[in-house]
């Protein structure tokens, strides 16, 4: 029996590889690779679909974060509200910086920031918040703005997993002072490697931006600042020029997917399935279940060995993520022991990936809960 992947991007190809291709070979008949006319076509297709005046297309996801820290001239001494729960990247950043990364616990219902505890943790020495709209879903972001105004403090999004997601109809990326985004092959609109963007609605920011993406050079060879290189190649460009006119159709499939998801799970004993904040629209880059351990059993423990039952089923599941960014090895030193951040510990030991891209079946859906409720009852 053939295994259902958590994401199977040849489906994907089968569909769209004709014009992936074409696009591909007139960029290496160009000769024209980096920078040049396809990028700036994306970097302006992508900026009109988020709805903002400026995109600047990096090498990454984790570069667009640092593009921005970097444009708002945080560094040592400031600190950066985030989530625990989220890839290292995201912290990593702020790191990268010299900033002090201070983390807020999770809401239990979506697994983004709690907006209640975000007031209490901002200080005289807070210079940015920076929300996940994690696995696609999109954070209360008219609380967050509401707040962060308050406090003066600038918001950078973090979209990697929430490209399309909207919050009362608007884009995220669109709504706080920055949004940057992941083409990883694995996001909803992925290149074929790395890429990222950053969306800004200020051309002065949008400048700096390209500035420091440039080795700090607004002129060849004249360099103002200590930048970096990282540059979204003409390559990437032209596949994500493709891919971005089926962004909305994909989504919408994925969404259909969730759904199904949702009702053939309704009565499984054991797990809690995830629920779109009220007012926003996920883009269900993951559909991620949370599996509840018996009275007495290791939580993890237990999660662990259903992934295992899974597989050997045939159903690739994925865990994301088993240990949070304050038990991290490397951020020891902030001394955030067991403990600081209970929901996110809770939910780091129970959540679960299943089987979710737009080119899925029902009869594998069928299959992926068949066989969860064997590996949990």
């Amino acid at each position: 029996m053939t295994n259902i992947p958590p994401l199977d991007l040849k489906r994907q190809y089968q569909a769209i590889g004709a014009d992936v291709s074409a696009a591909v070979l007139e960029v290496l008949a160009s000769g024209a690779y980096i920078g040049g006319s396809v990028v700036q076509s994306f970097e302006q297709q992508f900026a009109n679909y988020v709805g903002t005046t400026d995109c600047i297309g990096c090498n990454s996801g984790t570069d667009a974060l640092y593009l921005a820290l970097r444009a708002m001239k945080i560094g040592a001494g400031d600190e950066v509200i985030t989530t625990p729960f989220t890839f290292i990247a995201t912290a990593e950043t702020i790191s990268e910086v010299g900033a002090t990364p201070v983390f807020v616990d999770i809401d239990p219902t979506t697994y983004n920031l709690d907006l209640q505890q975000l007031a209490a943790a901002i200080t005289p020495r807070t210079k940015a918040v920076m929300p996940v709209h994690l696995f696609g879903n999109p954070l209360d972001m008219t609380e967050l703005m509401s707040i962060a105004t308050q406090h003066n403090i600038i918001v950078i999004e973090d979209c990697a997993q929430a490209t399309g997601a909207k919050w009362n109809g608007k884009q995220v990326g669109s709504i706080g002072h920055f949004g940057c985004f992941s083409f990883f092959p694995t996001k909803n609109l992925g290149a074929c490697g790395d890429g990222g963007a950053v969306t800004v609605n200020d051309a002065a920011l949008a400048a700096d931006l390209r500035m420091y993406r440039e080795h700090g050079s607004r002129q060849r060879y004249y360099h103002e600042a200590i930048g970096v290189n990282s540059r979204l190649d003409a390559i990437q460009a032209a596949v994500l020029q493709v891919k971005l006119q089926h962004l909305d159709t994909w989504n919408q499939q994925r969404s259909v997917v969730a759904a199904r998801y949702q009702k053939l799970l309704a009565n499984v004993p054991n797990i809690i399935t995830p629920q779109p904040t009220p007012g926003g629209e996920s883009v269900w880059n993951q559909y991620t279940i949370r599996v509840v351990a018996p009275e007495g059993v290791d939580a993890a423990s237990h999660r662990d060995a259903v992934r295992a039952k899974l597989m050997e089923a045939g159903v690739i599941s994925m865990i994301y993520y088993p240990l949070p960014l304050h038990l991290q090895a490397v951020y020891q030193h902030l001394n955030l022991p067991n403990g600081s951040y209970p929901v996110t510990e809770i939910v780091s030991n129970q959540v679960l990936s299943l089987p979710m891209f737009p080119e899925i079946t029902p009869e594998e859906q069928q299959r992926v809960v068949y066989a969860l409720k064997d590996a949990i009852l």
